[in-house]
């Protein structure tokens, strides 16, 4: 090519750009007026459930919907029987394996590669953390708006339940590979902070700027909350309900809480409207939860105008009896720790969203990733839904603990998470099979395991073994995941490459580990960052909650550095997407849909749900969440305090004795007797959180557990107030 065709070339491609860019705003023109469009849909869904008659199946062929379209938008029109549902909750997600990830053709006996068994324990893939100013509580349950395939006691019998694997040919290149144009990038706009105000529902008192109302509530419906607040602080956007819980008014009359909570997030009023707004802000009408709803509404006569959410304060912390004005500045401080570390941050709906947010502000703008990080295959995330579960929830029954139990002592980790966000997995991951594997030095082998990865292998727990399980193995019910003990068990499962480090190289004796096949990940950084402010703000926070000389500024800092802890557990669970369930019905003699499950039937029609896959989120890492989760399951059973390079102690459940252990419960171990492990206030770190004096009958359910663990809790706090004076 010549200087003049090269010329002319770029003379040609001008032109080719201002016509691109005149198509690009006509589809933009488009776009709004589609968005418009649908909007005004989903407003008029909403109020056709404002009627005793109307159907879900008639609104859906007249709107030109999906049947479960039209119930996510107005949930009351849900044709699905209430037994049913009580029974299918959101819980379901997690009880199977998502059918996007293929298996592959079974075999008589997959090829295995027998791991080194690491008898001399390499170091451990833990990072140190800056010392905290003082101790704070640990966290205290797993992240609700996250499910995951965790362990919960159950006295039903289960069963081996089969994982999907790696298949071969042409289908498995699908599992090494990413999203095409589709990644996290850095936003180029600031998000707008909302009007905010804070409700105890149960007294009326009423929080807004420098100033306490109370207001009279009337029959506490979403309606006359609007009405009343509205009219004290024109211009809110976000009511937080403090106390109270009005979703919960009436519960009694339906048959389950949900139920209870999604008909009032729809109680006809003549002034509201469901909100589903539009742009970045796009909202789905109202979110039903039986605990933490979210109600978006608009005012009937101005629907396309601004909207005001009723939220639960429950979504950040819990405010355990504190007033509107202390939960007020617990945000105000939550805001200014957070500013201290972004300066551009804002508090959103919620801690999952501002989790999000703030991370996504910290994507690199120099270096490999400066253009974003790469979603993976459509594949690979169902594939880590499946396989990868988050916290470990496991009651350990006699006889491997005694009947009665000598004490019930808790232990928390302090902001657990925190500790594992130093290292996670980046890019496209590649594949190492078993004989990949086998063909590895064994100092290629640990390397690999001590790496970012996800392992599929053949376990067998040790002759003479006398201790807790190390790896899960998957089952079927409700419990989805069990951890063998049992000397000579075997089973095959998948499991992070923390936790198989661990059950090779353990201090006690070495499992068999056969790999079968597995993926490795680059090594990187993507929540390093992030992790680092969000324990600075919640250090400043912990520090502030003990030495400040008021009370109420005290209670408001602990609430903040709580708040802090929600935004790092719900933003990385946030991280975790999982596919999306879509229910219906079909009347009786037609067809169903393909790949559907029958959930009930009756005269008329059938009910059922299927999985409807993934969306193309642009911020949807499975892999940072699962490689999160490994390394704190591994670290409840051995975790090293270290001064420098220098192990100096150790913690976890494998440094009890045999058969003193009782209960695992995502971050927290139960134990039989005291443990001499040291407490710095550092993130990852076991704090001593309850003891109950026994003899104690051992507990045979959860909920027998909770109740123990809340004496334990209470004993201990007033041992600890009784030496303090």
């Amino acid at each position: 090519m010549d200087r003049k065709t090269y010329t002319a070339e770029l003379a040609s491609l001008r032109e080719l750009r201002t016509g691109i860019t005149a198509a690009e705003k006509q589809v933009a023109a488009a776009q709004k007026e589609l968005d418009k469009l649908t909007a005004q849909r989903a407003r008029r869904v909403a109020g056709l459930a404002g009627y005793e008659g109307a159907k879900a199946d008639a609104v859906a062929k007249a709107s030109g919907l999906s049947v479960g379209d039209v119930v996510r938008i107005a949930p009351l029109l849900d044709p699905t029987p209430a037994a049913v549902r009580a029974a299918t909750t959101d819980d379901r997600a997690t009880a199977a394996p998502a059918p996007e990830a293929p298996k592959a053709e079974p075999a008589a006996e997959p090829v295995s590669a027998l791991a080194p068994a690491l008898t001399r324990p390499a170091a451990v893939p833990e990072q140190p953390t800056p010392a905290a100013e003082a101790p704070a509580e640990a966290q205290e349950r797993a992240a609700a708006a996250t499910p995951a395939p965790a362990a919960t006691p159950a006295p039903a019998a289960v069963g081996p339940r089969e994982l999907p694997t790696l298949p071969e040919g042409p289908a498995g290149a699908r599992f090494e590979a990413v999203t095409t144009a589709l990644t996290s990038k850095r936003p180029n706009f600031t998000q707008q902070a909302r009007s905010t105000v804070f409700l105890d529902a149960a007294t009326g008192d009423l929080a807004v700027r420098d100033r306490v109302e109370r207001l009279d509530l009337g029959a506490r419906t979403p309606g006359e909350i609007l009405d009343a607040v509205l009219a004290s602080a024109p211009g809110t956007e976000r009511i937080y309900i403090t106390a109270g819980a009005p979703w919960h008014d009436g519960a009694e009359r339906y048959s389950t809480l949900k139920d209870a909570v999604a008909a009032w997030l729809n109680t006809p009023s003549q002034r509201w409207t469901t909100a589903v707004g539009s742009g970045r802000d796009k909202l789905a009408g109202h979110f039903v939860h039986q605990r933490q709803p979210v109600g978006r509404y608009a005012p009937a006569t101005a629907p396309d105008s601004a909207g005001t959410e009723i939220r639960s304060m429950g979504e950040w912390f819990d405010p355990d009896g504190a007033d509107v004005v202390t939960c007020r500045q617990a945000f105000t401080l939550l805001w200014q720790a957070l500013r201290r570390h972004w300066d551009d941050a804002v508090l959103m709906g919620s801690p999952s969203q501002t989790g999000r947010d703030l991370w996504s502000r910290t994507i690199p703008t120099t270096g490999k990733w400066a253009g974003g990080y790469p979603v993976l295959s459509e594949e690979l995330r169902a594939l880590l839904h499946a396989t990868a579960g988050q916290g470990r929830t496991e009651l350990i029954l006699p006889p491997h603990v005694p009947q009665q139990l000598p004490a019930l002592v808790e232990y928390d980790r302090t902001f657990a998470y925190a500790k594992h966000l130093w290292k996670s997995p980046v890019g496209t991951p590649r594949r190492i099979t078993a004989a990949a594997f086998a063909a590895m030095s064994e100092q290629e082998q640990t390397k690999a395991l001590m790496s970012c990865s996800h392992w599929n292998v053949r376990v067998t727990v040790p002759q003479g073994w006398q201790h807790v399980g190390l790896l899960p193995a998957p089952v079927t019910g409700d419990r989805a995941w069990t951890y063998p003990s049992q000397p000579g068990a075997t089973f095959t499962t998948w499991a992070g490459g923390a936790e198989i480090h661990l059950a090779l190289s353990n201090h006690i004796a070495p499992w068999r580990i056969e790999v079968l096949d597995g993926l490795l990940w680059e090594d990187g950084k993507p929540l390093d960052e992030w992790g680092k402010r969000l324990k600075s703000a919640w250090a400043d926070l912990t520090s502030l909650s003990r030495a400040h000389a008021d009370e109420r500024q005290r209670q408001a800092a602990h609430l903040a550095s709580r708040a802090v802890r929600s935004v790092l557990l719900f933003g990385l669970g946030g991280f975790a997407q999982r596919p999306r369930l879509v229910s219906g019905t079909t009347p009786v003699g037609e067809a169903l849909p393909a790949g559907v499950e029958i959930l009930g039937r009756d005269d008329e029609v059938v009910t059922w749900q299927r999985q409807a896959g993934f969306s193309r989120d642009p911020y949807a890492h499975p892999e940072w969440a699962a490689y999160v989760w490994s390394g704190a399951r591994a670290a409840l059973l051995d975790m090293k305090y270290r001064q420098g390079k220098e192990v100096i102690a150790t913690a976890g459940a494998l440094h009890a004795e045999p058969g003193t252990v009782v209960y695992f419960g995502t971050d927290g171990i139960a134990l039989t007797e005291r443990q001499p492990w040291p407490y710095r206030g550092e993130p990852g770190d076991y704090l001593l959180k309850g003891h109950l004096t026994g003899p104690v009958e051992h507990p045979t359910t959860q909920e027998q557990y909770l109740k123990l663990r809340g004496l334990g809790r209470a004993e201990l706090a007033a041992a600890e107030k009784g030496s303090d004076r």
